[in-house]
């Protein structure tokens, strides 16, 4: 059995460790890898946006961490430390694994630790000392959390407390998370102020249909007021299909895309007329029916890295196929093809760690070839051999 197969494993690090064997790394591997040298590292740091609040986070959790004999470190989004700062005993201690400015401890690279599991997640981690995938690592506990740009919402790091034993208390987490929510206070108050505008100009749309059945939007009146709506199954459809066509569509050609028979067509001025009271007059117009607002998706972003050849990012956002329970023509379409896409990209990556978030989901669990080709792509000594020999054993039988 696997260290990640053990009992009272949490679910999430399992998946972790799943990752960090599937993307090589090595149980034994004494260190983390350095991104950055020092020269490199002094320039990334004065351009990171976290640099304006480092100050503030040493002096209100810096010192916290000082007197309790554990080390501070702040990430930027890939994962590399910027700054790691503890008492100097402690500071020496970590050297030993790596835990040092410009190493990188995204879990791919670095095996399961808080820090990794932070930006693999998007949420709060904790880790504590048999949770790391690396043996080297496992007399340590780390806690993290994310820090985002409170305008954009954009990942931009991660803060990290790691230390002994004395860490592993409610009140680590608490500490670490109130101070990254002061850092993102801090951040809004030095922003720079936004233009004004006013009229539809400055209307935006963010669309998120990936693994929702229903879909979330976001209107962005360009003033910096967000307003949040969650919409029917019909109006999530009707939402997308006109977000895939910028031009705009007739009412009969949206009624081919909505409705598997020409009986529901009927409806659509009703519901459309609905959707309008929900977006407003300025959002959704007509001849042909279309958004008048500026788009962003999370399926368009996907289009956009696969495009790109970014695979990694692709796979790193995809949250599940496009609106799964619909039924809609024009909505089946969309979600095959760009499902179709992102798979085949797969198959031709031969990154195994990159497959195997793919059969970990619930989409991909069964995908027989995909098992294969990860089967193929990984060396005959990897960790994941068993599993992924036993998962192709699974379907055999079950297809059989």
């Amino acid at each position: 059995m696997s260290r990640s197969d053990a009992p009272g494993m949490r679910a999430e690090v399992a998946a972790s460790w799943e990752r960090s064997a599937a993307a090589g790394v090595e149980v034994t591997q004494a260190e983390a890898p350095i991104a950055l040298e020092t020269p490199d590292l002094r320039g990334q740091r004065e351009a990171h946006p976290l640099a304006r609040v480092f100050p503030l986070l040493d002096d209100v959790l810096g010192r916290e961490v000082r007197d309790c004999g554990a080390v501070m470190a702040l990430a930027d989004a890939d994962g590399t430390l910027l700054w790691v700062c503890g008492n100097p005993d402690k500071l020496r201690q970590a050297e030993r694994i790596g835990f040092v400015e410009g190493s990188n401890w995204d879990e791919r690279l670095a095996g399961t630790n808080a820090p990794g599991l932070a930006l693999a997640t998007g949420r709060e981690a904790f880790i504590t000392r048999e949770e790391h995938f690396r043996s080297s690592v496992r007399s340590w506990s780390c806690a993290a959390t994310p820090i985002h740009d409170p305008a954009s919402s954009q990942l931009l790091g991660v803060l990290d407390v790691t230390g002994g034993d004395a860490i592993v208390v409610p009140q680590t987490m608490a500490m670490v998370r109130a101070a990254a929510r002061l850092a993102e206070a801090e951040l809004a108050r030095v922003a720079p102020p936004r233009p004004p505008t006013d009229g539809r100009a400055g209307l935006r749309l963010l669309l998120e249909l990936l693994g929702h059945d229903e879909a979330l939007v976001t209107v962005d009146d360009g003033r910096g007021k967000l307003t949040r709506l969650r919409l029917s199954r019909r109006h999530s459809e009707i939402v997308a299909l006109l977000a895939s066509s910028p031009t705009g569509l007739t009412g009969d050609e949206l009624g081919v895309l909505l409705y598997e028979e020409d009986g529901g067509r009927s409806t659509l001025r009703a519901e459309l007329n609905r959707l309008r009271g929900l977006l407003g007059d300025e959002l959704l117009a007509s001849r042909p029916y279309r958004l008048a607002a500026p788009v962003t998706g999370d399926w368009l972003a996907i289009e956009a890295q696969l495009a790109a050849g970014d695979l990694r990012a692709a796979m790193k956002a995809y949250a599940g196929p496009i609106l799964p329970r619909s039924t809609a023509p024009g909505i089946v379409r969309i979600r095959e093809g760009l499902a179709a896409s992102l798979r085949q990209s797969l198959l031709r990556s031969r990154a195994p760690e990159l497959m195997s978030a793919w059969t970990r989901s619930g989409w991909g669990r069964d995908d027989y070839e995909m098992w294969l080709a990860q089967q193929a792509a990984l060396g005959s000594s990897s960790p994941m051999r068993a599993l992924v020999d036993g998962q192709i054993a699974r379907l055999d039988r079950e297809l059989r």
